[in-house]
């Protein structure tokens, strides 16, 4: 194939000025974002009755919400403030904050968990990191994840447990931002690979094994007659 030194430099200098725009003057524009890219992702994990939730997003997606919410400007609509960075912005931003807390919850038994944005820092590599207290010790509970999907409804998240839980992982939508997740001591049985298969054959054993006593007892019963 080819080699296009130009189109290597103009790549090269393109994400060079994305990085040097979030680093110093504010991000990259909104244009940039991508619905249909790489999802974004979310790990979750329980404690008792606490929940652990970490979620990330590519800059320009953390660009397209920073702008949406005001909490960045829009280089074209007028002049850019450069005494924060563009990740400082959003991470002083209290609209920033709440519509975390607003697309992003646990319900236990219809109830929403108390919550928090527990920590901002390095959001391109950490993500935003909430924290919640359900009312009871956590095993059944409502997952909801839709930040980004009122943006665009193309937007997606991986959702993936850091501790024991059934699903271990799901891809949540803009039709489908909830998922029931199941914390219990036996959850990670339930979601391991092949315990599906495990369980079949073992009711088949049982099943078989039933069987067979049934027609040894009719067998002696035909003997003693």
């Amino acid at each position: 194939m080819t080699s296009h030194p130009r189109s290597a430099v103009a790549c090269a200098a393109a994400a060079a000025l994305a990085a040097v725009l979030w680093a110093a003057a504010g991000p990259a524009p909104p244009a940039a974002a991508h619905p249909f890219g790489p999802p974004s992702t979310a790990t979750i994990s329980a404690d008792g009755p606490r929940v652990s939730i970490a979620w990330r997003a590519a800059e320009d997606d953390w660009v397209a919400l920073g702008q949406a919410l005001g909490a960045l400007e829009d280089p074209g609509a007028g002049t850019v403030s450069t005494e924060l960075t563009g990740e400082q912005k959003l991470q002083r931003s209290e609209e920033v904050r709440g519509y975390l807390l607003d697309r992003i919850y646990i319900t236990q038994d219809g109830t929403r968990c108390e919550g928090e944005v527990t920590s901002m820092d390095d959001l391109l590599t950490e993500g935003a990191r909430l924290g919640y207290r359900c009312p009871e010790e956590v095993r059944e509970v409502d997952v909801t994840v839709g930040a980004l999907c009122d943006l665009n409804e193309a937007y997606r998240t991986v959702l993936t447990a850091e501790t024991a839980a059934d699903p271990r992982s799901t891809l949540l939508t803009a039709t489908e931002t909830t998922q029931r997740m199941n914390f219990s001591w036996y959850a990670g049985m339930l979601a391991a690979p092949g315990f599906g298969v495990a369980a079949g054959t073992a009711a088949a054993i049982v099943a078989g094994a039933v069987a067979w006593a049934v027609i040894g007892r009719r067998r002696a019963g035909k003997a003693r007659s």
